[in-house]
């Protein structure tokens, strides 16, 4: 490795921090609502809850889980490089920021896997859970755009790193997934353990998504042509997506329950839709607005988000 010299650091100079920033207003939010402990969380009733399900039941169960253990540990992985990466610009309130979203992307992985462990006491290989299109985007597509960053400092690897773990990975699968698992739980009135764990799950995962949306609002500002890389790669992997959520699988209703249990297909194609589409039209005014125009919209939008 080159040797790295510095001869000044962003906090000793008349600069100092920028503390309305996106990044350091999310760090003060990770600070009051990100400390929640995985340990902590009683998974008794869990346990009594999943003694009496059924096979099939049991099965849905461990098939979901497995989704999110697996994407959860993906993001854990794969975040490195995009903290290097701001790390390498200087970009310290980025980096102050990406120290908690590393924190709970960990968080969210031992959560997981302690449910795992105490729960349906599952240690075999769950492989057989995550189909073609789970393992393109997790297996291929996620890690060789994040790794990427690790010597491509053009805002080409930026966009497509971000798109994928900050839009399609966070905001559509993982966004998606926890809206539709949570409410089943919830119809079912079971797992209470699992219910909590994915509230403070959810949570984070919101920080997350608007810090990926914010990077990308920042990137389009300084240069609009960057959006056709975006676009690029959105058209690349929402197909995937789409394969990979889709209730149209013909084992779908044996492997994961009743019906009665299930949220239709059609509400969570509707809060997959609507949730993309404000973020796409937050990008997309990105790339028209000035730069103190965008500032502006930040700080406006922060300022609302904390009110509330």
């Amino acid at each position: 490795m080159d040797t790295v010299k510095r001869d000044s650091y962003m906090t000793i100079t008349p600069r100092g921090l920028d503390w309305e920033s996106v990044p350091m207003r999310l760090f003060q939010k990770s600070k009051r609502l990100g400390v929640w402990d995985p340990a902590t969380i009683d998974l008794e009733q869990d346990r009594r809850d999943w003694g009496e399900l059924d096979e099939q039941h049991r099965d849905g169960l461990v098939g979901l889980g497995t989704a999110f253990l697996a994407g959860e540990e993906a993001v854990t992985l794969d975040i490195m490089p995009l903290v290097n990466h701001v790390a390498r610009a200087g970009r310290i309130e980025d980096e102050i920021y990406l120290t908690s979203f590393l924190w709970e992307e960990a968080k969210h992985v031992e959560f997981f896997r302690r449910w795992f462990d105490h729960v349906p006491g599952v240690h075999e290989d769950l492989n057989q859970y995550l189909g073609p299109a789970y393992k393109t985007i997790f297996y291929e597509e996620l890690p060789t755009a994040m790794a990427r960053l690790w010597s491509d400092d053009s805002r080409e690897a930026l966009a497509e790193a971000l798109v994928t773990y900050n839009m399609i990975v966070e905001g559509v699968l993982a966004e998606t997934g926890y809206y539709s698992y949570s409410r089943q739980l919830e119809r079912a009135g079971h797992m209470p353990g699992l219910q909590e764990g994915l509230r403070y799950i959810q949570r984070d995962e919101s920080r997350h998504i608007r810090f990926g949306v914010y990077m990308l609002q920042v990137l389009l500002n300084e240069d609009p042509a960057i959006w056709s890389t975006v676009d690029a790669r959105m058209n690349k992997l929402i197909p995937l997506a789409i394969e990979l959520t889709s209730e149209r699988d013909p084992e779908f209703q044996e492997r994961y329950g009743p019906q009665g249990y299930l949220v239709p297909p059609e509400e969570t194609a509707a809060f997959a839709k609507t949730q993309f589409e404000r973020r796409m039209k937050v990008l997309e005014r990105a790339r028209r607005q000035s730069h103190g125009e965008l500032r502006r919209e930040l700080a406006e939008e922060m300022a609302a988000e904390e009110r509330s």
